[in-house]
């Protein structure tokens, strides 16, 4: 997975602005579908609360979706978010490498 150089939609744009408004949801209704309290919608909804895999099957399941749309929205996300990081740039530029991982090609023991 490449990750993408400017910050990706967020989880919850995407319920909002994908789901939520078009089919005039509300965030209790959502919430209800799930089996989940309103709070972790609008946790998710206001990006404070990131797509667990059971929060994916719920949404996947309510709204027709995957889980797997989820958790990929939720990984580019991370993924973006970390790589914009300069704390950890700064980790990452006084890290070493200490194990390297050697590819076997096919037929070799």
């Amino acid at each position: 997975m490449q990750i993408p150089k400017h910050k990706p939609t967020s989880v919850g744009e995407m319920l909002k602005e994908e789901f939520i408004n078009p089919l005039g949801l509300t965030q209790g209704q959502l919430a209800e579908a799930m089996g989940v309290g309103r709070k972790t919608i609008n946790e998710l909804c206001g990006d404070r609360r990131g797509v667990t895999a059971d929060t994916a099957f719920l949404l996947g399941k309510v709204l027709g979706t995957s889980p797997e749309f989820w958790l990929n929205l939720q990984l580019l996300n991370d993924l973006w978010l970390a790589n914009n990081n300069e704390s950890l740039a700064k980790k990452l530029a006084k890290a070493h490498q200490i194990f390297k991982v050697t590819q076997r090609t096919s037929g070799s023991t």
